[in-house]
């Protein structure tokens, strides 16, 4: 079998020499411009012009920006405007399938509708992640493994159909459904396995960030040293989703809990900004156009000895991988959320005065109706209509958390940490009525 090697994790810019264009044959930069401008005006019956960018170092930065501030909006959505997680979800599946018509109708690759398409893309691969395991209650192992499971079937079947993985060769309609097919999966593994991790460690979100930068790293050394190029382009793209959402947390998370403190806002409207500000560069300098077409689409054999090798490298990495997560799931630490955001930390027990006294009487009255309603539809045996009810407990938390907290971190912890229980209870797999119960009369008795 031959690889095709025409991706890299981080190559330069358009008209630059590529660091494998030596040993590829490649023409010089000079040499090849009368080429590309003639290639670049004959596209064979059947094919396109390519309308992704090109990998260089601005498509990485772009893209951990975009998955960055793309959930940062569905969350307002979601949270700030009581949308819901899976109203949420069917606004933006619409939304992408509108910017992505937009995107297949194009004739060229237009920077703004290309990167549109991605941060879309993104939010609704979260979301579905979100769902299973918000709604749901799909334990993140089991979703991550369905998700990798997704994507082998979808690179399977791309590459059966199409002989070639690379992002290179976009020049057919097929090719480029597969390509969003599988950008929009990458989002949702990224999504299950980022969740997953915070899980299994308890990091906070400074920390959080080293792991998928590390293995990027990793991965761009095993590209250096002859790694398969598209298997080290897609492991990179994968992991570009939680290293964006971790670095966004790091960067909003009050100082407390490990972050910088900026909040929601104020990253995201620094991360659009230099969104923004890049799109413009790229759409006026045109340094990310895929201007010559490939038409023969020859894949070449680039030394299958070193990418055997390297592929025992990315196998060693990820041992390690696992063998650190397991350590460090093994380390004394906060248990997370279900939605596997920053753990809290762990606090005593506190009276019910303790637990509310700090907080306006009206907020903790509304929390004990929702708390108290969702007890009696379970009580009646509506399993169903109390884990619906109990979703608007975590919407009014969330939503009360900015005034909340600041009052008192004790006791909002204190209270936080009850409210994961009910949640952890009432969305499991298979919940017990027991279990449920228990959680739920515990929090009304800590609501007073």
């Amino acid at each position: 079998m031959t690889y095709e090697t025409s991706d890299s994790p981080v190559a330069p810019g358009a008209g630059a020499q590529r660091v494998d264009q030596q040993r590829d044959g490649e023409q010089p930069a000079g040499a090849a411009s009368h080429r590309r401008s003639t290639e670049s005006l004959r596209t064979p019956s059947g094919q396109m012009l390519n309308k992704v960018p090109e990998v260089t170092i601005w498509f990485w930065i772009i893209k951990i920006l975009c998955t960055t501030v793309g959930e940062s909006f569905a969350d307002w959505i979601n949270m700030n405007l009581g949308v819901g997680l899976v109203n949420t979800a069917l606004i933006f599946t619409v939304v992408m399938a509108g910017v992505l018509g937009w995107q297949l109708s194009a004739k060229r690759y237009i920077p703004f509708v290309y990167w549109l398409t991605v941060v879309v893309v993104s939010v609704t691969g979260t979301l579905y992640t979100d769902i299973l395991t918000d709604s749901q209650g799909v334990p993140l192992a089991l979703s991550s493994s369905v998700f990798a499971g997704v994507l082998a079937v979808v690179f399977g079947i791309w590459y059966a159909r199409e002989r070639t993985l690379s992002v290179h060769s976009i020049t057919t309609r097929p090719r480029e459904l597969f390509y969003w097919l599988a950008v929009l999966v990458t989002f949702a593994l990224g999504t299950a396995t980022g969740d997953w991790t915070l899980d299994l460690t308890g990091w906070t979100p400074g920390v959080s960030v080293l792991l998928p930068l590390g293995l990027i790293v990793a991965i761009i050394l095993g590209w250096r040293l002859g790694a398969n190029a598209v298997l080290s382009f897609w492991l990179a793209y994968i992991l570009t989703r939680p290293l964006g959402a971790n670095i966004g947390d790091w960067l909003a998370s009050p100082s407390g809990d490990g972050g910088l403190g900026l909040g929601t806002a104020v990253t995201s409207v620094i991360f659009l900004a230099t969104i923004l500000a890049t799109v413009v560069y790229l759409t006026l300098s045109r340094s990310d156009v895929i201007e010559s077409q490939d038409l023969t689409d020859t894949s070449r054999m680039l030394n299958p000895a070193r990418e055997r090798i390297m592929l025992g490298y990315y196998a060693v990495v990820a041992v390690a991988t696992a063998a650190l997560l397991i350590w460090a799931h093994n380390q004394p630490h906060a248990v997370a959320s279900s939605e596997g955001e920053t753990p809290a930390p762990v606090t005593t027990h506190l009276t019910p005065k303790e637990a509310t006294s700090p907080f306006p009487p009206a907020e903790i009255a509304k929390l004990r109706t929702i708390t108290a309603d969702t007890l009696a539809r379970l009580d009646s045996g509506n399993q169903r209509a109390a884990t619906t009810r109990v979703a608007d407990l975590e919407t009014a938390w969330d939503d009360a958390q900015p005034t909340l907290e600041p009052k008192s971190e004790k006791a909002w912890h204190f209270l936080d940490s009850e409210i994961d229980q009910v949640l952890k209870a009432l969305r499991a797999p298979n919940p017990d009525k027991a279990t449920e119960a228990k959680a739920l009369n515990t929090l009304l008795t800590s609501l007073g």
